[in-house]
């Protein structure tokens, strides 16, 4: 499984890493780990789970904590259609990514 550093996460979502730091503070889903040098390690399901997250701010407006309760609500409904459309949008995303890391020798 592949895992990210917030540098990475941050050029992914284009969200700064302070509001990155912040969203693990409100929203319990993320499972954000440490290494053992201290540096965040996010792992694909925290990359999906931001990328949702993201969606839900930006894109259909809603307040921090209407998104926090939607993701909420997804995970306990257990919404099998959402996870895969997820699922493979995170696939999708990954392989264009690491295409491009890449081609830029990143």
């Amino acid at each position: 499984m592949a895992t990210f550093q917030i540098g990475e996460v941050e050029r992914l979502l284009g969200i700064r890493a302070h509001v990155l730091r912040y969203w693990e503070k409100e929203i319990p889903l993320l499972q954000v780990r440490k290494d053992l040098g201290g540096r965040r390690v996010y792992t694909e399901r925290d990359v999906a789970l931001l990328y949702r997250l993201r969606y839900l701010l930006y894109e259909r407006r809603f307040t921090l904590e209407g998104a926090r309760e939607q993701l909420i609500k997804e995970a306990s409904q257990g919404n099998q259609n959402l996870r895969a459309q997820i699922y493979n949008l995170r696939a999708d995303l990954l392989s264009v990514y690491f295409m491009v890391r890449n081609m830029t020798g990143d």
